[in-house]
């Protein structure tokens, strides 16, 4: 097995398409030709979490926080991304960073936060925009059924929880080939009239290449016609933050306590009390502050999220209860679900949860 295989199961679970633009995910150092000995997961890459790696025999460290954020301008090893990566270059050792492409999927960080709070009724917070993509294209009517297949074998036509949906028109095609052309119907320098298929299919954007190579291989003509336009529908399945619903409705304090123990967390900063049961929740690991209105919009009675700053706190406006539990806290679960992701995925390597505490904050 080589390490591009286990990138290939990491983009099935969160492609990086829908990763935030700011952000550095993917393969940051090494060769993913590379065979692999051995997985390690992480949060985050430091010098001695590459120890670990050479400790367990793993050549590929899977890590939520990418090392390599900013660009790099030497590697002389004068701080610790420098140290850490070459510390990762001289042993052979891969890293890849998968960060907010798991925060924007639907199995991903905010489902783990909500998986850990018991949260039911469970949605996407803030929907990424731009993520669905709609397909045309003109078919011979024998062959429509063929090329309808093939798209839907290749991920076309899922909408929410329905599957081979599209939408079929029949009607008259035209067209006349030149010299230099080889129509499988028709003849050169005619015009040929065929009764064909208008088939309209909707797709998430990143399966776009893997679904017109379906459509040019099931296709008899010599030159397809397409269009693909992106549209600005909702994808209630790709997008960051979660919203969901307690099993039961608590008070305040309680639901401090509750959030405590179940994020093991030491401290929760927090906005004032509204004297409310607290019932509909949203959360957000990492630094949340950019969601506090969305939360509100949604009608969430209290919102988990980290980094939240003293100006931040006003934003609750007697509507919410804000918690800021730590950035750290916030994520910790992460690295559990990408290792029991990858170990039912990959059952002939050791998939390691790294037991190196990367959290940079300590509590006095």
């Amino acid at each position: 097995m080589i390490i591009q295989e286990v990138i290939n199961y990491l983009e099935e679970l969160a492609p990086l398409h829908y990763a935030e633009d700011f952000d550095n995910v993917g393969l940051l150092v090494g060769d993913k030709t590379q065979k692999l000995t051995g997985v390690l997961v992480t949060l985050d890459t430091l010098e001695d979490v590459v120890d670990e790696a050479i400790k367990n025999n793993c050549n590929l460290i899977v890590s939520f926080h990418p090392i390599i954020f900013k660009g790099l301008k030497s590697l002389t090893g004068k701080n610790y991304v420098e140290r850490t990566v070459l510390k990762a270059i001289k042993n052979d050792i891969a890293i890849y960073a998968i960060h907010t492409a798991l925060d924007n999927a639907l199995l991903g960080v905010n489902h783990m936060i909500s998986e850990q709070l018991g949260l039911t009724n469970k949605q996407i917070l803030i929907p990424q925009k731009n993520t669905l993509k709609k397909l045309t294209t003109f078919v011979p009517k024998e062959e429509a059924s063929i090329v309808r297949n093939a798209l839907f074998a290749a991920g076309a036509g899922s909408i929410g929880n329905y599957s081979n949906c599209s939408f079929n028109v029949e009607g008259s095609g035209t067209f006349m080939g030149n010299d230099k052309s080889n129509p499988t119907i028709g003849n050169k320098n005619e015009t040929h009239t065929e009764a064909e298929t208008q088939i309209t299919v909707v797709f998430e954007k990143h399966k776009q290449n893997h679904i017109l190579k379906a459509l040019f291989k099931a296709h008899s003509y010599e030159e397809v016609a397409y269009d693909i336009i992106t549209l600005d529908n909702k994808n209630q399945e790709i997008g960051i933050g979660m919203i969901g619903e307690l099993k039961e409705e608590m008070s305040e304090s309680n639901f401090l306590d509750f959030v405590k123990t179940n994020m093991k967390t030491e401290c929760i900063r927090h906005s004032s009390f509204l004297g409310k049961p607290i019932k509909k929740v949203a959360v957000l690991g990492g630094s949340g502050s950019f969601a506090i209105n969305a939360a509100k919009a949604q009608k969430a009675d209290a919102y988990i999220t980290a980094d939240l700053k003293y100006h931040d706190f006003f934003s609750a406006n007697n509507q919410i209860l804000l918690a800021d539990i730590g950035h750290f806290e916030s994520e910790q679960f992460t690295k559990n679900l990408l290792t029991t992701y990858l170990t039912k995925k990959i059952t002939n390597f050791a998939i390691v949860l790294s037991k190196t505490n990367t959290n940079p904050v300590n509590y006095f």
